[in-house]
């Protein structure tokens, strides 16, 4: 290996600092509930750097330590408070050579998997919902089509307890994004890959869905949308066998978006009380499960998902280049 390029490994894995850690966005107040999820004067702290764009961030409590996607240079990370920060994957999505079709070729959301010591992935690249084998590294596709149609660009997606997995499919993955020749749906969808194999399309009308999420009762899907003319959060009510009886409007950030915040409706997590974390204009937006914003975690850049890790009192945020931490008083869902 060329020295060179050793030295830019070593820089990049970036062994754990020793020491206070880098102050990279604030925890603002807009309502006194706000006290019960997170402390007053909790830091949010910048954990890793030289990420070229941090997405789908998952916390492996069997090994402690998160994963995250990087879509346009086609990796996977590794982060330990022990170890710092090394790639884990490359690629995470394509290994194919014939990339021009691709603005992101690599994996996107991450979740926990559905059987042990695996992951769930959005896999952008490959154009499918896989599971990913944590000691081989070895991939299994559930799903790549819809009635014979390849998807766009997976994104991110959520397990549900009676094992379908919901997940959305805008096309950011593809060079001209909507206008790619290489796109074979006529819209952007948000679907639900049942058990047994069957993929049903929830709502075909969605500009840019992207975050997705589920309440604890499993009656709520929540989904972002990443467009900065129509910013919003929708919920979708579900009845028990996860029908969808009515969509609507959960939060509509478009005004933060005018007001020149970084950032759109993004990545989303969900916390044992029903709390939304969402990112969007400014950093994460925390959303009480009737809409009302309670505070916001402000970051510097564009904040674009987070997951909750550690005893599930820390949430994790992927943030551009950056991953940050800040502890919490309330728990992610699951744990």
């Amino acid at each position: 290996m060329r020295v060179a390029l050793a030295a830019a490994l070593l820089a990049i894995a970036g062994a754990a600092t020793a020491g206070p850690l880098p102050v990279a966005g604030t925890v603002v107040k807009e309502k006194p509930a706000l006290g019960s999820l997170i402390a007053a004067g909790a830091k949010v702290e910048k954990v890793a750097d030289s990420v070229t764009w941090a997405e789908g961030p998952v916390w492996i409590r069997d090994g402690g330590y998160l994963l995250l996607s990087d879509p346009p240079e086609n990796r996977m990370f590794r982060w330990s408070a022990k170890d710092g920060l090394s790639i884990f994957m490359k690629p995470s999505g394509y290994a194919g050579t014939d990339t021009a079709i691709f603005r992101e070729d690599g994996s996107n959301g991450l979740i926990p998997g559905d059987k042990p010591g695996t992951i769930l992935m959005a896999d952008s690249g490959s154009r499918g919902i896989a599971r990913l084998d944590l000691a081989s590294k070895k991939k299994t596709f559930l799903v790549t089509q819809y009635r014979g149609k390849k998807f766009n660009s997976p994104n991110d997606l959520v397990l549900a307890r009676d094992g379908s997995i919901w997940f959305t499919d805008p096309p950011y993955g593809l060079k001209d994004l909507d206008k790619s020749p290489a796109k074979e749906m006529p819209f952007n969808g948000v679907y639900r890959l049942l058990p047994n194999g069957e993929v049903r399309l929830i709502d075909g009308s969605l500009t840019f869905p992207n975050g997705i999420g589920l309440s604890p009762d499993q009656r709520t899907l929540y989904v972002s949308v990443s467009d900065p003319d129509q910013a919003k959060i929708y919920a979708y009510s579900l009845d028990p066998t996860g029908k969808v009886l009515s969509r609507r409007v959960f939060a509509d950030m478009t005004a933060l978006v005018k007001q020149g915040l970084p950032g759109l409706p993004d990545g989303m997590k969900i916390d044992a009380q029903a709390n939304l974390f969402a990112s969007g204009p400014g950093g994460i937006h925390i959303l009480s499960p009737k809409g009302v914003e309670l505070g916001l975690i402000k970051t510097d850049v564009t904040s674009e998902n987070c997951a909750f890790g550690e005893d599930g009192r820390t949430l994790f945020i992927a943030s551009t280049h950056a991953v940050l931490r800040v502890r919490t008083k309330t728990r992610g869902l699951g744990y």
